[in-house]
C-alpha cells in the first residue's frame, strides 16, 4: 500500500534538480577564465548578451502587462495570475541558463589551453547541464505550486501561455539577432574580404557571440521550458475528463522520474582524451532514456497504474529517438548526406543549396513516419490520453536533451574567444572539435523538440476538444467534410508558412543592415584590414538588438489575432480544423529547415577541415553561401514553428468559452 501521495515525486525532483543545477553553475564558475585578452573579450560578450536580454525584457514586460490586463478581465484573475507565473519562470531560466554559457566559453577556450580536450570537455558540458536542470526543475517546481494551491489543470493553462509568450520573444527575437549576426559576419568576413570566421577584425564577431547565447541557449531552453509545460499540462487535462482519479497526477510523476533519469544519464557523460565528444553526448542521451524507461515501468508496477498507460509513454519516447537519430545522420559532419552536400560545393552554391534542400525534404519522411506510428500506437493503448502521455514521455527526458543543446553555443563561444584571442591552432583545433559535436548535438535536439512540440500540440488539440465538450456537453468532432473545418484547415496550414516567410524577411532585413556597416567600417576605420584599426563592435551589436525586436512584435500579434479571428468569425468547428492544418504544416516546415539547415552549416565545417579544397576555396565559399540560407532555418523560423502552433493550441482553449459564448449570442 502506498503511504505517501505519489505526485510529490515532482516538486521533490525539481528541488533536486534545481539545487543539482545551482551547484554546477558555482563549480563551473569557480573555474579559471585565462588570460587578460581572454577576460576581455568574454566580457564584451557577456555584455551585449545582458543589453539584449535588458532591452527584451523591458519590451516583454509592457507586452506582458497588456496580456495580464486583457486575460484577468476577460477569462479571470487566476489566469491572469498564473500568465505572469509563467513567464517569470522562464525568464528566469532564460537569465540562468545565458550566465552560466557566457562563463562557461572562456573557461573552457582557457581548459583546452591547459589540458586540451579532457579538461575543456567537461566545463562545456556541465555549463550546458546547468540549464537543462534550471528548466527542467522551474517548470516542474511551477506546475507543482499552482496544482498544489489550485487542484485545477485548467488553471495551468495560463501558466503555459506565459511560458509560451516569452519563448516566442525569446526564440524569435534571440533569432532573428543571432542569425542577422551570424549571415553578415560570414557574408563579409568569409566570402568578401577572405578573413576567418571568428576574426577580431570583423566588427560582427562579438555581435555573432552574443546571438550564439541570446538565441541558440536562452531561446531554445524556454522553447523545451515551453513544451515541456504544454505536455504536462494537456494530459493533465486530458485525465482530468476521466473517471480515474490517478490520470490526472500520473503526468506530475513520470516528470519527476524523468529529471532523476537526466540526472543519471548527466552524471555518467564523460570524453577520454582520445574520446569523440559526440559519442559521448548521445552516451548521455541514450542512458537517460533507458533510465526513465526502467523508472517509469517500477513506478507503473508499485503505483498500480494501467501498464497500457507505460506502453504509451514509452512510444513517445521512442518516437523521440527516431526522430533525434534522423536528425543525427542527416545533419551529422561524418554522415553521407553532409559530405555529398560539402562535394556539391565545388560545383556553386546552387547545387550545393539544392543538394541540401532535398536531403532536408528526405529526412521529414522518417521524422513524420516516426510521430505517426507514435502517435497510433499511443492512441491505440489508451485513446486520446495516450497521445498526452507519449508526449510527456518525450518531453520528460528534457534536462538532457537541453544541456546537449546549451553545450553547442558554449563550445562555439569558446572556439570564437580561442581565435580572438590568439590561442594557436591547436587549441582552436580542439575547441573546434567541441563546437562540430555541439552543431550536431543541437540538430538533435531540435528535431527532438519539433518532435515533442508535434505530439504536444497534438495533445493540445485533444484537450481543446475536452473543453469544448464541456462546456457545450455535446460531443464535438472535427469531420473533414464539414466545410466549416475543411476551411479552418487550410486557412491553419498557411498560418506557419506565412509566419516562417515574416520571421525569414526579419533576418534578411536585419542582415542587411549589418552587412552595410560591417562594409562601412572597413572603408571608413583607418588600418581596420591590417589589424591596427579598433572596430566598434557595439554598432553591430546595436543594430541586432533593434532590428530583432523591430521584426518581433508583427510576429507576436499575427500569432495571436489570426487565431482570435478564425474562432471568433469561423466558430468552433473551423477553429479545431485551423488548429489540425497548423499542427500538420508547421511539424513538416520545422523538420525540414531544422534537418536542412544543420546539414548546411556541417557541409561548411567538413570543407573547412581540409576537403575539397578546404578554408578559402571555392567550394568553401559556396558552402558559406548554404549555411547563410541555413541559419535562419535552423536557428530562428524553424524551432519558433514550435512555439506557434503551442501558442495558437493555448489561445484556443483559453477562449473557447468566450467563443461558444459568442456564438450562442449571434
Amino acid at each position: 500500500m502506498v503511504s505517501f501521495d505519489p505526485w510529490l515525486i515532482a516538486p521533490v525532483s525539481s528541488v533536486i534538480s534545481i539545487g543539482l543545477g545551482l551547484f554546477l553553475f558555482k563549480h563551473v564558475s569557480g573555474k579559471d577564465a585565462g588570460t587578460d585578452r581572454m577576460k576581455q573579450i568574454a566580457g564584451w560578450i557577456q555584455e551585449g548578451s545582458r543589453s539584449f536580454l535588458k532591452t527584451e525584457y523591458k519590451y516583454l514586460g509592457i507586452f506582458v502587462a497588456v496580456m495580464t490586463v486583457t486575460l484577468s478581465a476577460l477569462l479571470g484573475v487566476r489566469i491572469g495570475i498564473t500568465y505572469v507565473f509563467g513567464t517569470v519562470l522562464s525568464a528566469l531560466a532564460g537569465v540562468i541558463g545565458m550566465e552560466i554559457a557566457v562563463k562557461a566559453n572562456v573557461r573552457t577556450a582557457n581548459a583546452a589551453r591547459k589540458g586540451g580536450l579532457i579538461e575543456a570537455f567537461p566545463i562545456a558540458f556541465r555549463g550546458g547541464a546547468v540549464m537543462g536542470l534550471m528548466v527542467v526543475g522551474l517548470a516542474l517546481a511551477g506546475i507543482s505550486i499552482v496544482y498544489w494551491i489550485t487542484g485545477d489543470p485548467d488553471i495551468l493553462l495560463g501558466m503555459s501561455i506565459g511560458a509560451s509568450t516569452l519563448t516566442l520573444f525569446m526564440k524569435a527575437g534571440g533569432g532573428i539577432f543571432t542569425k542577422s549576426a551570424d549571415i553578415a559576419a560570414d557574408l563579409v568576413g568569409k566570402v568578401e574580404l577572405g578573413i576567418p570566421e571568428d576574426d577580431p577584425r570583423n566588427p560582427a564577431v562579438i555581435a555573432d557571440n552574443v546571438g550564439d547565447n541570446v538565441g541558440d541557449c536562452a531561446g531554445s531552453g524556454a522553447d523545451l521550458f515551453d513544451s515541456y509545460i504544454a505536455a504536462i499540462m494537456a494530459a493533465m487535462i486530458l485525465g482530468a475528463s476521466s473517471q480515474i482519479p490517478y490520470l490526472v497526477t500520473l503526468p506530475l510523476v513520470y516528470a519527476g522520474l524523468g529529471i532523476l533519469a537526466s540526472i543519471i544519464g548527466i552524471a555518467l557523460v564523460r570524453v577520454g582524451k582520445e574520446g569523440d565528444p559526440g559519442k559521448s553526448l548521445n552516451l548521455g542521451t541514450y542512458t537517460t532514456t533507458l533510465a526513465f524507461g526502467v523508472l517509469t515501468y517500477a513506478a507503473t508496477w508499485y503505483l498500480g497504474y494501467d501498464i497500457k498507460i507505460w506502453y504509451a509513454n514509452i512510444a513517445g519516447l521512442l518516437a523521440g529517438v527516431v526522430i533525434g537519430m534522423t536528425s543525427d545522420y542527416f545533419t551529422s559532419i561524418n554522415r553521407s548526406p553532409a559530405i555529398k552536400t560539402a562535394e556539391a560545393s565545388q560545383t556553386g552554391a546552387a547545387v550545393s543549396i539544392l543538394t541540401g534542400f532535398s536531403y532536408g525534404l528526405i529526412s521529414c519522411f522518417p521524422a513524420l513516419l516516426g510521430i505517426g506510428i507514435g502517435s497510433a500506437i499511443a492512441f491505440s493503448f489508451y485513446g486520446v490520453y495516450g497521445i498526452g502521455i507519449a508526449a510527456v514521455g518525450m518531453l520528460a527526458i528534457a534536462g538532457i536533451i537541453i544541456a546537449g543543446d546549451a553545450y553547442g553555443p558554449i563550445g562555439d563561444n569558446a572556439k570564437g574567444i580561442a581565435e580572438m584571442a590568439e590561442l594557436g591552432d591547436d587549441i582552436v583545433d580542439i575547441t573546434d572539435e567541441i563546437d562540430a559535436a555541439g552543431n550536431t548535438t543541437k540538430a538533435i535536439t531540435k528535431g527532438f523538440a519539433i518532435g515533442a512540440a508535434g505530439l504536444t500540440a497534438l495533445a493540445l488539440l485533444a484537450s481543446y476538444q475536452e473543453i469544448v465538450m464541456n462546456l457545450t456537453g455535446e460531443p464535438i468532432v472535427f469531420n473533414l467534410m464539414n466545410p466549416l473545418v475543411m476551411m479552418g484547415i487550410f486557412i491553419g496550414m498557411s498560418i506557419p508558412v506565412i509566419f516562417s516567410a515574416m520571421i525569414i524577411l526579419g533576418v534578411s532585413k536585419n542582415a542587411y543592415r549589418m552587412i552595410e556597416e560591417i562594409r562601412r567600417q572597413f572603408r571608413e576605420i583607418p588600418g581596420l584590414m591590417e589589424g591596427t584599426g579598433q572596430p566598434d563592435y557595439n554598432a553591430c551589436i546595436n543594430i541586432a538588438t533593434v532590428g530583432a525586436l523591430r521584426e518581433l512584435l508583427p510576429l507576436i500579434v499575427f500569432s495571436i489575432l489570426s487565431t482570435l479571428v478564425l474562432g471568433f468569425v469561423g466558430g468552433i468547428h473551423a477553429l479545431g480544423g485551423y488548429l489540425s492544418g497548423a499542427i500538420f504544416s508547421g511539424f513538416f516546415l520545422a523538420i525540414l529547415m531544422a534537418n536542412a539547415g544543420g546539414l548546411w552549416d556541417n557541409a561548411k565545417k567538413y570543407i573547412e577541415s581540409g576537403y575539397f579544397g578546404g578554408k578559402g576555396s571555392d567550394a568553401h565559399k559556396a558552402a558559406v553561401i548554404g549555411d547563410t540560407v541555413g541559419d535562419p532555418f535552423k536557428d530562428t523560423a524553424g524551432p519558433s514553428l514550435n512555439t506557434l502552433v503551442t501558442v495558437m493550441s493555448q489561445i484556443a482553449s483559453l477562449f473557447a468559452p468566450l467563443i461558444i459564448t459568442y456564438a450562442l449570442m449571434g
